[in-house]
C-alpha cells in the first residue's frame, strides 16, 4: 500500500511539475514527509525534481540567462550545506514543522506575487539563490524563492521555465550530493520511475487544456494544503 501510495505523489508532482513548469517539491514533500520521514522525503524530491529538470531544460536552454543564473547557483552552493545538516539534527516532530512552515509561507508569499526591492539585480540574485539553496536541502522547496526572484525581475512565463530548471538541476545535484541518494528498494523505484513517466505524459496533455494562471492557482492551493498537513503533524508528534 506505501508503494502505491508513493507512486500516487510521484505521478502528481511530476504532473504538476510539467503543466507549471515548476512545483513538484511543494506538493510532494509534505505528502513524502509523512510516507518516509523528512529526510527520506527531501532526498527522493530532489532526486525527482533533478530528473525531470533535466529533461525538461533540454529544450529550452538557449533561453537560459547565465548573468543571473550565476550568482543564483553560487549562493545556492554555499547554503545547501547547511540545510543539509539541518535535516539531521533536529527530531522528526520538529522537521515537520519546520518543512511545513517554510511551504506554506513560500506558499504565501508566491501568492501574494510579494515585490521586495531586495530581490532585484545581482544582490537579489545572490538572496534568492542562497535561501533557495538552504530550502532544497533542508525541506526539498528550493522554488518559491526563485519564483519571487523572477516575479521581482519582471520576467515573462517563457523566460522563467528553462532558468528555473536550470536552476532546479545545479540545485538538486548540490544537495544530492550533500545529503545522499534516496535509499529504495529495487521494486520501490520501478513505481517511482513509472509514476515519473505517467505523470509527464498527463502534465503535458494537460498543459494544453488548462490556463496556465489555473493551473498554477491550482498548484499552490494543493501545496498549502500540504504545508498546513506537515505543520498539524508536527504539533501532533510535539
Amino acid at each position: 500500500m506505501t508503494d502505491v501510495l508513493l507512486a500516487g505523489v510521484v505521478l502528481l508532482g511530476s504532473c504538476v511539475q510539467w503543466l507549471t513548469g515548476m512545483g513538484f517539491a511543494l506538493v510532494a514533500v509534505p505528502a513524502l514527509m509523512l510516507l518516509l520521514g523528512p529526510v527520506g522525503a527531501v532526498v527522493l524530491a530532489n532526486c525527482v525534481s533533478g530528473v525531470i529538470c533535466v529533461v525538461g531544460l533540454a529544450g529550452g536552454w538557449r533561453r537560459v540567462r547565465p548573468g543571473a543564473m550565476v550568482p543564483l547557483c553560487l549562493a545556492a552552493a554555499c547554503t545547501v550545506p547547511a540545510g543539509a545538516w539541518l535535516t539531521r539534527q533536529l527530531p522528526q516532530p520538529v522537521l515537520l514543522l519546520v518543512m511545513g512552515g517554510l511551504v506554506t509561507v513560500a506558499v504565501l508569499l508566491v501568492l501574494r506575487g510579494a515585490r521586495v526591492p531586495a530581490l532585484r539585480g545581482t544582490k537579489g540574485a545572490v538572496a534568492a539563490g542562497a535561501v533557495g539553496g538552504f530550502m532544497n536541502s533542508a525541506a526539498g522547496v528550493g522554488g518559491p524563492p526563485i519564483s519571487l526572484y523572477a516575479v521581482n525581475a519582471g520576467w515573462t512565463v517563457r523566460e522563467f521555465v528553462p532558468n528555473a530548471q536550470f536552476y532546479g538541476v545545479v540545485v538538486n545535484a548540490f544537495s544530492l550530493a550533500a545529503n545522499g541518494l534516496p535509499q529504495l528498494t529495487g521494486a520501490r523505484w520501478g513505481w517511482v520511475a513509472a509514476a515519473m513517466a505517467v505523470g509527464a505524459v498527463i502534465g503535458r496533455a494537460l498543459a494544453e487544456r488548462i490556463p496556465e494562471k489555473r493551473a498554477r492557482l491550482l498548484v499552490l492551493t494543493l501545496a498549502l494544503t500540504g504545508g498546513v498537513t506537515a505543520l498539524g503533524k508536527g504539533v501532533w508528534g510535539l
